[in-house]
C-alpha cells in the first residue's frame, strides 16, 4: 500500500502536533511548517524528528505528491504554502475534518461544551484503558498515562473526541465539533465564549444546536439538564437521537474526600467540585453506551487524579493547598472557586485570575464576569499590560475591573514581579491559593511559588 504523505502548515499548535506525531506512529510520512514553536511542542516534535529545521514558510515544501494538507489555526488565508497548496489542487483539511477521515469506520463519540470537555474526555480515556478497551482519542491536555494527545490508528473500533466549538480553520469558518459527526455526543454546558466569532450569546448558542443535528440519526445525546440553555437545546431539536439527561449525583465531603453515593455503595474520589461530578456522570453514561456497566466504572473512576492543569493540586501541608487551573471563563471560574470552597469550607481562599484572551479583554464582555468571585475571601485580577499591547486592545483600569466582576475589594494586579511579590508574602496559614489562567501568568514560577506558600508545615494533608 502507498506510503501516505502528509504535511502540516502551522505543525506547532496543540492539536496540531499531536495528529502530526499520530500520524507519524502510524506510518505516514509526515513534514511541517511554522514561524514559530513553543514548549512543549517543539521537544515532542523533535523527539520523532518532526521539528522544522528552521522557522518559516517555505512553499517548496508543498509538492504534487502529497496525500493531504492539514491546516492549522494559526496560520493566515495567505500563508504561501496554504496558496501553492490551493494551485496544486490538493485536499486540504483541518484537522477536525482530517480526523473525521481517520474515523469514518469507527463510533465516534463527541464531547462538547462551553466547561468540562476536556475532563469528561479524560475521565472516559481513563475508563477505557483501566478497562482494557482498543480505542482512539483527541483530547486537549496531557493526561497521566497516556503518552500523546491524540491516538489514530486502523484498528481501533471507536474515537473518544474532545470537540471544541472554535472554527476548525482559517478558511473554513465552521465549529469544529459539527465536522465529527457524532454517534454519541455530549454537551455539558453553555456559557458565551468566543465574542470575537460568536458577537452574541444567540449566535453561540446556535453553535450547539447545530451540533445536536451532526449527530448520525438513531444516535444519542447526553446532556446536563441543570443548565437551562443546554435544556433548551436540546428540548428544541427534533434530530433522530436518543436525548439522555444528567444531574449532579448524591456525594458528601468528608475530611477533604469526596465520595459519591450509589446504589453499590461509596466511592471515594481523588477529583471534588459539583462541576466534576456533573463531568463524571456524563462520562459514566458514555461509558454505559460503550459497553462498561456502572460498577466496573466507579471500580475504575476511583484511580482518576484529573487531567493536566484541571484544579492540578501544586504543593500541600496539612493546613493549607495550591491548586492552579485552566479556568478563564466566567462560568469556569466560578465554578473552580465554587469547588475549592466547598471542599475546604474551613479555609480561607486567595484566588487569582489571569485574564488574557480576546473575550475576557473585551470591554463589553467584562461584565460578563459579575460575581464570578463573589465565594473568594480575597479576590485577584492580573493582565500583564503587555498584552493589551500585543493585542493592540485598549487597557482595563483598575476601575474598570472591579466594576466589571462587581467587587471593589478586588485587588488588580498589571506587572508580574509585583503580583509575585505579593502572594510570596501572603502567611498561608488556613488558607488555600488557587491560580487560575489559560495561559501562564507571563512565566511566573507557580511551583516555587507553591513551595514558599506550604513551606512552613511540611506534614501531608491525610497525615
Amino acid at each position: 500500500m502507498k506510503n501516505m504523505k502528509v504535511h502540516f502548515i502551522a505543525i506547532g499548535g496543540s492539536a496540531m502536533h499531536n495528529l502530526a506525531i499520530a500520524l507519524a506512529k502510524k506510518g505516514y510520512e509526515v513534514s511541517g511548517s511554522d514561524d514559530m514553536i513553543f514548549e512543549p511542542s517543539a521537544s515532542r516534535l523533535k523527539s520523532y524528528n518532526l521539528l522544522p529545521s528552521e522557522f518559516g514558510w517555505d512553499e517548496s515544501k508543498i509538492q504534487s505528491d502529497l496525500d493531504a494538507v492539514i491546516l492549522g489555526m494559526h496560520a493566515r488565508p495567505d500563508n504561501p504554502e496554504l496558496l501553492r497548496a490551493q494551485q496544486f489542487g490538493l485536499r486540504i483539511y483541518s484537522y477536525p475534518e482530517y480526523i473525521y477521515e481517520q474515523s469514518k469506520d469507527k463510533t465516534r463519540v463527541v464531547i462538547g461544551g462551553s466547561h468540562g470537555k476536556t475532563t469528561i474526555t479524560s475521565m472516559i480515556l481513563h475508563v477505557l484503558k483501566q478497562s482494557g478497551k482498543d480505542f482512539d482519542y483527541l483530547v486537549g491536555a496531557q493526561i497521566e498515562g497516556f503518552d500523546t494527545m491524540v491516538k489514530s490508528t486502523s484498528e481501533a473500533p471507536v474515537i473518544v473526541i474532545e470537540g471544541d466549538e472554535y472554527l476548525a480553520s482559517p478558511i473554513d469558518r465552521r465549529s469544529k465539533f459539527h465536522l465529527y459527526h457524532a454517534h454519541i455526543g455530549v454537551i455539558s454546558g453553555i456559557a458565551w465564549d468566543h465574542i470575537n466569532v460568536f458577537p452574541t450569546f444567540q449566535n453561540y448558542v446556535d453553535q450547539f444546536s447545530m451540533f445536536i443535528d451532526t449527530i448520525e440519526p438513531g444516535g444519542k445525546l447526553i446532556y446536563c439538564e441543570e443548565d437551562e440553555a443546554v435544556s433548551r437545546v436540546a428540548a428544541e431539536s427534533k434530530v433522530d437521537v436518543a436525548k439522555i439527561p444528567y444531574r449532579t449525583p448524591e456525594f458528601s465531603i468528608v475530611n477533604g474526600v469526596t465520595t459519591l453515593e450509589v446504589e453499590d455503595g461509596k466511592v471515594p474520589l481523588e477529583v471534588f467540585g459539583k462541576h466534576n461530578l456533573l463531568n463524571l456522570t456524563a462520562a459514566r453514561l458514555v461509558c454505559n453506551s460503550l459497553g462498561i456497566d456502572d460498577h466496573a466504572f466507579y471500580e475504575c473512576i476511583q484511580s482518576f487524579k484529573g487531567a493536566a492543569r484541571r484544579l492540578e493540586l501544586l504543593a500541600a501541608n496539612n493546613e493549607t493547598s495550591v491548586y492552579k487551573d485552566f479556568a478563564h471563563s466566567p462560568s469556569k471560574l466560578k465554578a473552580t472557586i465554587e469547588a475549592v470552597k466547598q471542599q475546604y469550607p474551613d479555609r480561607k481562599l486567595i484566588a487569582v485570575i489571569e485574564l488574557h484572551t480576546f473575550s475576557s479583554l473585551n470591554l463589553d464582555f467584562l461584565k460578563e464576569y459579575d460575581g464570578a468571585m463573589e465565594l473568594a475571601d480575597e479576590a485577584i485580577v492580573f493582565i500583564d499590560k503587555h498584552t493589551f499591547e500585543q493585542k493592540k486592545l485598549t487597557p482595563f483600569t483598575e476601575t474598570d475591573v472591579k466594576a466589571g466582576f462587581g467587587n471593589n475589594e478586588l485587588k488588580f494586579f498589571n506587572n508580574v514581579e509585583i503580583l509575585e511579590g505579593f502572594l510570596s508574602y501572603i502567611n498561608y496559614k488556613s488558607k488555600n491559593l488557587l491560580l487560575m489562567s489559560s495561559g501562564n501568568f507571563s512565566g511566573m514560577d507557580l511551583a516555587g511559588l507553591a513551595e514558599r506558600a506550604t513551606a512552613s508545615n511540611k506534614e501531608n494533608l491525610n497525615d
